[in-house]
């Protein structure tokens, strides 16, 4: 963690929304903690859900690109007005899938490209852990077909599957990377992007598919709702996101909060003790 993230957390934890009633028992330092505990674990979910609701879910915003499982590219560099991600890179142009794996796996389609130039998928969990570069980093540049499923899928692997790759969670984001030679090359890379495709499994292997998952009401989410909504978006969010092994205190600390898997976070008066003020004794100059 740099420092100024560091700084951001710090800052961010003074000014977060109230937490529910049962926060409010613990003493102030105990209490403090837990919540720093608790913002820390749960931010990366929801920063990286304000990505994906805007990539897959606000149709009318200016950064969405298509629907959940559908590969979308954008055939340009990219410059600061792309805000929903740092997207920093002037010779990669992108493409981007948003995953909900609940309902079947998705298969992800890379073409085989010239051996010079460099293309790779990161694929992120919710929580934004980099699981995995299906392309050059890891496969080649030979292409393929490649399963991502959700946790602990245990279906049958169809034929012509190159590799499979389990995300820890249910939603997930994926990240294509196509190399820019030149400003002259920029038709090639389309043709590239043009090839690449997600499908859901059912689709690709021509079987019946499977029954749909429950429908979602998502969340609305934006910079604003991160601080007046954190605590329900981020109980919104913990049943897309199973606890990793080692997470168990971190789970606990939330639910003695009040903030617990898919239930709803009643907002009550912010229980955060106030910010003690130095006092000034008689006949001392006050610092500047």
């Amino acid at each position: 963690m740099n420092r100024r993230t560091l700084l951001t957390l710090s800052a961010a934890a003074l000014v977060l929304p109230a937490l529910p009633l049962a926060a409010q028992t613990a003493t102030a330092t105990d209490g403090a903690a837990a919540i720093r505990e608790a913002y820390i674990y749960t931010y990366p979910m929801v920063k990286n859900y304000l990505t994906m609701y805007q990539y897959a879910v606000e149709k009318d915003g200016s950064q969405y690109k298509g629907p959940f499982n559908e590969m979308v590219s954008i055939a340009r560099v990219y410059t600061p007005e792309d805000t929903a991600i740092i997207t920093p890179n002037s010779d990669t142009p992108y493409s981007f899938v948003v995953f909900d794996l609940r309902a079947e796996p998705v298969v992800v389609t890379l073409p085989e490209i010239e051996k010079e130039r460099y293309y790779s998928l990161q694929l992120i969990d919710l929580y934004t852990n980099n699981v995995d570069y299906p392309g050059t980093r890891v496969d080649g540049n030979g292409g393929g077909d490649f399963l991502i499923t959700g946790p602990g899928w245990k279906g049958e692997v169809p034929e012509g599957i190159k590799r499979v790759i389990e995300m820890p969670t249910w939603l997930a984001m994926g990240i294509m990377r196509t190399q820019l030679f030149a400003p002259d090359d920029l038709d090639k890379v389309k043709e590239i992007q043009a090839k690449y495709k997600a499908s859901p499994l059912s689709a690709w292997a021509g079987t019946p598919a499977p029954e749909a998952a429950p429908a979602v009401d998502w969340m609305p989410i934006s910079d604003e709702l991160m601080v007046s909504n954190f605590w329900q978006l981020a109980a919104f969010l913990l049943p897309f996101a199973p606890a990793w092994p080692g997470d168990e205190a971190q789970r606990e600390g939330l639910a003695k909060l009040g903030v617990e898997s898919g239930k709803v976070v009643s907002a009550t008066p912010r229980w955060l003790p106030e910010p003690r003020r130095p006092t000034r004794k008689s006949g001392t100059p006050q610092a500047r």
